[in-house]
This record gives structure tokens, sequence and C-alpha cells, in this order.
């Protein structure tokens, strides 16, 4: 092998080197390895030492290796060399040894493992010899005492300041460190006198009766004199009883907990998932219709007394509006462009018009050069039969925006619905969405949609959030039913027919830059049925393919007028698109990793940091929180030189919140980004993505990301809210491939919250929160308070799809489902029932509908209709006034 990588040596140096040599060995202090001088009658060589790029000796070649005089014929063999590292570098930190020629060429270090590498330098640790002297007090007043000293193997200069580890068969208890002042310890022995600890046990276990402690050293894993120790630790009868009752109240925590989950599937009420949709729907409608009729003799009552008519009542006075509110009842314009539809679709449409419990309305045909005698006549007939239907007749087909446009301008009405020729509404959608529209004084309104086949089967509804611009920027989730102000849509200007086939979302995203979001309403009811016919896009989009180009331009020119840079593409083929911002500038940014132990995965956490991060400005900072092995020291001083990273060490019990609040009061940085160490990024652009989506609008002030699980199942696309499950990670176990609920796992979108296994936050943001709650939620729902806090000081949270990385949930601290860990957590699930229960954006998440659950499995389990409460269609959940 010498012979070989002498030559390979060679070759690397050139040919006219006459030096050859490596550095093959490195073990306890001693250095080893060999040097020749290739010239004819050449003495032995002399190398240059060199320990952290500084010189500290010279060496000279004449030790015997038999090894490389038998490879190389070498005559003599005293070409070997050893070198043995100056105390003063044993000290337990990094240092790199490297050795030179006389004409400064290196003497590569070749590991024998790995003979294909060179490497010009070695990076080393050497840790002192230790004995300890200790002893255990054991229990006083209250508390375990005792002292240790490390005594330096080589001076006997006794130091305290060690750091003790208290286990009890084999779980750790408690971490202290012996700093404490003893003076009679030093009396005796001399050294340092601050050597003494003193633990109060945590409450589990001071309970009655004996224990067997053991104190440990750490990292030396040095057991102290007197260890284990066998204790009565509890010796007054009434203490002891009062730490067995609030064992029992701890155990009772979660017993509720576990009690309300058994009671919740043994009830017999019925459960609904959207596998059940038309079950619930006709349920769900019935409902409905008593809610509205419910209200409507409220507003009756309120405005005429006692035997108010309903509507479809014509009353003198009424206007046959049906309100009792006077003539002055609002007119609603509903536009229905039409080109041959089946002729049993399009009279089911008309009727669903008629039956319309607002009376108060007209319906605008517009024949758009159909010429489809069927259809004809009977709109006719219905125009014969019912004085609130008109026909536009066009005299050759112009196509979805321009028929719309000539409805548009025959409108009199003050406000607009828009209406497919083959769809259905519920009879009393008219009437749902001008009670808010007058409740809210909102310019543009739309509600929730499902679909209805051929046979009258109810399905595929889509259950939307509140305004949500960020999620309308990648499809358009608003659809049907929008109903518009009418001075707002001539304010806009009509449908442009070079976006036909986006038509309608080119329309919505010109709305939201003339309007504000608070006067762009969702009406959180079912109101309106897209048919399922063969042709529909209802059953595939792709039959449209026109409709995904003309959905990219649609986009992409609003976000242009907007003065926006930006990048925008079908996502699949498919009216679902993916932005890519353009912003390029790089506000710092600082990266808090709280740690404890388990440095394989800090490690390869860190790895993957460092390796797959295109973005530069950057730092990060390690929150070291007591960790106790010698792996953990020796991580540490690995890293000591990277400028990039910093350590800090918290030497308290386990508080995610203060740790990670700790680290951010020492970053100066623009932006915070917390991340758990067992998430793993992959993908180089990953932090300019989000810092991206963070610098799109100013109003965004966090920013999380998709999380997979090791099988590459989705563990975090977002979080929904509510009181009756706190928080729960949406699309949970989909397939990374899944689409989710209505495009969700695939769209960027706002959301209540987001994880902070993977946050990124504006840091002045942060501040003005207060940070993460260290006192009440230490471990649990700090990151979903932290969220509520930022939206309700009027900032938005976006999850970003874009930005995808494996985490491998609860690797660092394990699960809140255990035993140990239930009473806390239902503490602090208390905690945020107190907090949040009675806020709005809490109590109806604005980016989750109500009709879906929180404690079962979100965007798939619905609320039973009878347990839906009145909605409060005057009600802005969002909290928002902004709209981008």
């Amino acid at each position: 092998m010498a012979k070989s990588i002498a030559a390979r040596q060679s070759a690397h140096q050139g040919a006219a080197q006459p030096f050859l040599g490596y550095f093959d060995g490195f073990s306890e202090r001693e250095a080893r390895g060999w040097a020749i001088d290739a010239r004819p009658a050449a003495e032995a060589v002399r190398l240059h030492v060199l320990i952290d790029h500084q010189e500290v000796a010279t060496i000279l070649c004449d030790r015997l290796r038999h090894d490389v005089q038998a490879a190389l014929g070498h005559p003599t063999g005293l070409l070997g060399f050893s070198f043995m590292v100056p105390d003063r570098f044993v000290d337990g930190e990094l240092h790199a040894l490297a050795f030179r020629f006389t004409d400064r060429s290196v003497v590569p270090f070749i590991d024998p493992a790995r003979p294909e590498d060179f490497a010009e330098e070695l990076e080393f640790v050497l840790h002192r010899a230790y004995e300890f002297s200790s002893f255990i007090d054991g229990m006083k007043q209250g508390a375990l005492r005792g002292w240790v000293q490390r005594v330096d193997a080589d001076t006997r200069e006794r130091t305290g300041g060690c750091h003790i580890l208290l286990t009890s068969n084999g779980a750790r208890i408690a971490q202290v460190k012996a700093d404490r002042y003893r003076g009679d310890v030093a009396a005796a022995l001399g050294g340092d006198p601050n050597c003494g600890f003193e633990i109060i046990l945590p409450q589990q276990y001071r309970r009655g009766g004996a224990q067997t402690l053991r104190f440990v050293v750490t990292p030396d894993n040095h057991e102290l004199s007197g260890s284990p120790l066998t204790t009565l630790l509890v010796d007054d009868a009434l203490e002891a009883r009062l730490l067995d009752m609030q064992d029992m109240v701890d155990r009772l925590y979660g017993d509720i907990t576990h009690l309300r989950t058994s009671i919740a599937n043994v009830m017999p009420t019925p459960t609904y998932s959207l596998g059940d949709y038309d079950r619930w729907a006709r349920r769900y409608y019935d409902r409905l219709r008593a809610r509205v009729a419910g209200a409507r003799e409220r507003r009756a009552a309120e405005t005429d007394g006692p035997g108010t008519d309903g509507p479809g009542t014509d009353r003198p006075g009424t206007d046959s509006a049906g309100t009792g509110g006077g003539a002055a009842e609002p007119l609603v314009s509903i536009l229905c462009p039409t080109w041959r539809p089946m002729l049993s679709d399009f009279v089911a449409a008309v009727d669903s018009v008629v039956a319309q419990t607002w009376r108060h309305w007209e319906l605008i045909i517009i024949d758009d050069g159909g010429r489809a005698p069927e259809i004809t006549a009977r709109i006719e007939a219905y125009c014969a039969a019912d004085p609130r239907i008109r026909c536009i007749t066009l005299d050759k087909n112009v196509g979805i925006s321009g028929a719309t446009n000539a409805g548009l301008e025959a409108v009199r009405g003050e406000y607009v619905a828009f209406f497919d020729h083959d769809d259905l509404l519920v009879d009393v959608a008219i009437e749902v969405m001008l009670t808010a529209a007058t409740a809210t004084g909102a310019r543009v309104l739309y509600s929730d949609e499902d679909k209805i086949d051929q046979v009258g089967y109810f399905l595929e509804p889509n259950l939307k959030p509140d305004w949500n611009y960020r999620y309308v920027l990648g499809c358009n989730y608003v659809c049907h039913l929008l109903f518009v102000h009418a001075a707002t849509l001539s304010e806009v200007g009509p449908l442009r027919p070079e976006y036909d086939g986006a038509q309608d979302h080119d329309l919505i995203l010109r709305l939201s830059e003339a309007v504000p979001a608070s006067a762009i309403h969702h009406v959180p009811e079912v109101l309106y049925h897209w048919r399922k016919t063969p042709n529909s896009t209802a059953v595939d989009v792709s039959r449209k393919g026109y409709a995904i180009s003309a959905g990219v331009r649609c986009v992409s020119d609003h976000l242009r007028r907007r003065g926006i840079r930006a990048k925008v593409s079908s996502i699949r083929g498919l009216t679902l698109y993916g932005i890519k911002w353009l912003d390029q500038a790089q506000p710092s940014v600082t990266i808090i990793i709280p740690f404890k132990d388990q440095i394989q995965t800090t490690q390869r956490c860190l790895d993957a940091l460092l390796a797959n991060t295109q973005y530069k400005n950057f730092d990060i900072i390690l929150v070291d929180n007591w960790s106790v092995t010698s792996e953990a020291l020796d991580f540490r001083k690995r890293l000591a030189r990277r400028s990039r990273v910093k350590f800090i060490t918290v030497q308290e019990e386990f508080n995610f919140s203060r740790l990670n609040n700790i680290a951010a009061r020492q970053s100066q940085s623009d932006f915070l980004f917390f991340m758990n160490n067992d998430v793993f990024v992959s993908d180089a652009s990953w932090l300019a993505t989000i810092v991206a989506e963070a610098q799109a609008s100013p109003e965004v002030a966090i920013v999380g990301g998709k999380f997979l699980y090791p099988n590459e199942t989705i563990q975090h696309a977002g979080v929904v809210v509510g009181p009756d499950g706190v928080a729960a990670h949406a699309h949970r176990g989909l397939p990374d491939t899944d689409y989710g609920y209505i495009g969700r796992a695939m769209l960027s979108h706002e959301v209540s919250a987001v994880t902070a296994a993977g946050m990124l936050i504006r840091s002045s943001a942060f501040r003005e929160a207060g940070g993460f709650d260290e006192e009440q939620l230490k471990i649990a729902y700090n990151d979903i308070d932290l969220c509520l806090k930022v939206r309700m000081a009027g900032h938005r949270v976006i999850w970003c799809a874009e930005f995808i990385a494996a985490h491998h949930e609860s690797l660092s601290r394990g699960s809140d489902d255990q035993p140990a860990h239930e009473a806390r957590f239902f503490r602090e699930t208390q905690v945020m029932l107190k907090r949040w229960s009675d806020v709005a954006i809490f109590r109806h998440d604005p980016f989750y509908s109500p009709f879906f659950t929180v404690q079962r499995q979100p965007f798939f389990d619905l609320v039973d209709p009878a347990l839906l409460e009145q909605p409060d269609l005057g009600q802005d959940r969002s909290a928002i006034a902004t709209h981008s």
C-alpha cells in the first residue's frame, strides 16, 4: 500500500517533487508517518509540525519503518516519524494537526481505512484523564445533597462545576450542576469549594416509600461514591399523602381525556364523512331551510311585528320581495348565458330560480347563438309565463364572456348573481346571499357548493374557507355562487373573452384589486349545485385544456398589474397554479434548532442544512438543552470553527418555548426560522422559497412548510383550529402525491397556524407577539398560540406547498400521548381553550369550513347538521382587513 500511495502522491505533486511521504496514524496523543527525500545521497527528511496553522515543532524522519522499507526498497528503512501532541493541546477543544516538508509542501494525511482520500490536516480532540472525589450526603431538609470534585490525573488540581444526572430505574429524574459552595470539602481536601449539589425531586418521585437512586457525573459517566442510594424520600405521613393525591389528580387528567374519547366513540349519534355526503346533504338542506325560515320570521317580527307573511306572499307594499321591508327591497339580477344545454337540465336550472324564496329577482337568459329549437321554445315559454324572466338572443355564438357581458348590459338589479345554464340553485340561495350582503355591506360574496349527478345524487362538496387571497392565486376556489354588487361590476369592467375558460377566475382577481378583503365575504352555506354531465369540467377538467392556459395567463397578468414579479405555471396540467416569486432580495435569517443529546439526529439535520441551502444570508443557533453525553461535547467542538454556527447552552428542564425565546433574543436577523432537530431539508432552494413567500406581501408574518413522514406521507400541511379539538394537522397521512381537499395539499394558501417544527417568522412580528408562551405553554400548543397572536395583530400566516422537508415527528422529545405527559398536555389544552374559545378566529377557523370537524379527520369528517350553529352572516371571521 505504501508503494501505491507514494506513486499516487508523486503523480499528484508533480514529477519535480523530491519529497514523498504521508501521515498515516493518530492514536492517543501520538501522530505517525514516514517521509523520504528521493534525491541521491539525501539525508533524513526534517518536517515542520503545525497545530491550528501555527508551527509548534520540527521533527526528523529517522525511525525504522520496515513496511515502507519493503515496499519502496529503501536501503535502511530509517524514514519514519513520531510526534507526541504537547500537553497544552490536551484541553478537550478541537484542533488541527498538519505536517509540511521543508519546501512547505504538504505531507498528506491518509486514513488507512480509506486510502483513496487525501487530506491536508487532521482534526482532533484530546481529553485529559480525570479522577473524581465525591460523596452523597443523602436526604436533608427535603433535598438530596452531596458534592463532587474532578481531579486532574496529572496535575492533581481539584475543580467543581461537574454536571450530575440523577436516575431512578434508568429513567432520568433531574440534572444539576455541582457548583454550590461547600467550604467543608475545601477545608478537608483543598481545591474548588464550589462543588456541592442539591436536588429537589419532582413531585412524582416524592412519594412515600423507599427508592433507589443513581448519581452519575456526565459526560464522564462516573458514578458518585455512595451511589446507588436507597432512601425513604418522604418521612412525613401528611406530605406523603398529599403527594399521592397530587399523583391521583395527574392521573385523572389522562383518564378524563380517555373518557371523553370513549364517550364520543360510543355515543349513538350519527357520524358523517365525505363518503356519506349525500346522506349528510339531505339532512343539512332540511335544517338550512328551517334556519332560514326562522331568521326570516325574526326579521319580520322586528320590522312589522306579529303576523308578517313569509316570502312568496304578494302583499301590498312588499313588491313581492317577501321580507316585509317595504317597497325598497333590492332586486337581484341572475345572469344565465346559455348554449345548447340538455333540455331537462335547462328546465331544472330555470325552475330552481323560479322556486327561490326571495321573490324580487330577474333572470336574464342570454341565448348565445345556440339555434336549438327546443331550448328557444322553452325560453319563450318561460318569458311569457313570468315577467321576471327576460331573454337576450345573440345572432352568433360569442362565448361565455361575450354572452355574460351582453347580459350585464341589461341588468337592472342592485346585485348580480352568476348562474350556469345546467346547474341548480338551492331554493333559499338568493335570500341567504342577500341577507349576508345587507348584514355585512360586502360587495363581493360567494357561497359553498356541491355537485349533482344526472340521477340527483349530491357529491363532491366544495366547503370553502373565508376569503383566502393566497389560495385564489392557485385556483378559483370561489367559483359558485358568485354574488356581486352591480356598481362594483361596472367599476371593474366586463368579463374578458381572452381568458375564456378562466374568465371567472380573472374576474375574481380583478374584483380583489378593486375592493378590500373586508368587502369580500364568504357565506358558509351550500347554496349551489354544479351539474355533473359527461362533457362537463365538473367531471374532467382536462376536457378544457384551453382553460389551463387561460388560467396561467390571468394569474400572471393579475400579479403584473400589482407590480409583483412572479412566474406562474400549471401543476400537473390542471387548473391549479404554482407561483415562483422572483424577488431576489435576501434578508438575514437566523435558524434556531434546540437539541438535547441525540447527536446523530442533530448532526444529520445540520449536515442537510449546510449542504442543501443555496440561500447565503443565514446563520444557525443551536440551543443545547443540557446535553450530558460525551458525543454532545465532541459535536460542539467539531462545529466550533464554523462561522455560521453558534451554540447556546441552557441548563434547565425542557421548555420548548423558553429555549426558542432565549435564542431569538440573541438574533439580530430580519427573520427567524424555528426548526426541530428531526427535520431534514433536501431542496437547495427551500429557504429562498419561504423567504420569497414572506416577502410577497408585507402582511405575511409567518410561513410554514409541507413536512413528510419517512414513508413519504404527509405529517403537516397546515393546522386547523377550533374549540372541539384545539388544533389538528390538515391532510395528515395522505400520500405526498395526493392533491388533498380541493387542491389544498398542493397549493400554498393562508392558514390559521403552522407548526414550529419548521416555521419562518418576521422577527418584528415575533417580538410584537411577545414570543412563545414559556409560562403556560411550555411544550404543546405554543406554536398555535403564537400564530393566533400574530394573526390577531393583523398579520397573515401562509402554508407554503413548495417548501417540502422530511420530519420524524417527536423523535426529539417523544409524543404527548404517553401517561407521563398526559397531565401536562391536559393542562396546556385547558390553557388554550380558556384563552381562545371566545375569540372568533379560533371558534370558527376562517380558513376551514365549519362543516368539518377538528377533533376527527380534518377535511373528511363532517359535523352532524343537527349540531351546526346558526351562522352569523355578518361576521368577519378573518379579522384581517387587507386583501393581499
